[in-house]
């Protein structure tokens, strides 16, 4: 299902569904980020998804990352909780969701880094990297704010 996303953009389409959902930061022993290449948009993202029902929000986030990565990880905090109302997007089935998403900070467990149907590619990216690839800003806002070793969740 192809996926357009709208930041600030007056002529997005309005919200029709809210969807909780989970990311994931983890570095490795390089301080390199776990990113994938998303097949619904071409975009470079750090792993993440929806939440189950019947799930709790971390186990969801530990989920994404094997299902889209192969990685292993073990959630460790909160990197932020990101709800911007201006952010949307919208799918080819119609549903235009808005942003709910909780930005987890994880360790490496194990795992060899393995493409899905929702990643092309999967690959361990240094912070002068990050600048040459195709990012969406609101998923760069969260590495940022990873990188950042922040006191407290960012909430906003």
């Amino acid at each position: 299902m192809a996926r357009t996303e709208y930041l600030d953009d007056p002529d997005a389409p309005k919200a029709n569904s809210i969807v909780v959902a989970a990311t994931v930061f983890v570095v490795d022993d390089h301080d390199r980020v776990l990113m994938i290449r998303r097949t619904d948009n071409g975009l470079w993202a750090i792993p993440g998804g929806a939440q189950d029902f019947g799930e709790y929000i971390a186990n969801t986030a530990v989920r994404e990352t094997r299902e889209e990565s192969g990685i292993d990880v073990e959630v460790t905090g909160i990197i932020g909780i990101y709800t911007n109302p201006n952010h949307v997007m919208a799918y080819s089935n119609g549903e235009v969701r808005q942003q709910f998403s909780i930005c987890f900070r994880a360790q490496y467990l194990s795992g060899e880094l393995t493409p899905s149907g929702e990643s092309s590619e999967v690959r361990w990216v240094t912070r002068d990297q990050l600048d040459g690839l195709p990012i969406h800003p609101s998923m760069r806002l969260r590495i940022d704010h990873g990188y950042q070793q922040r006191p407290a969740p960012y909430i906003g």
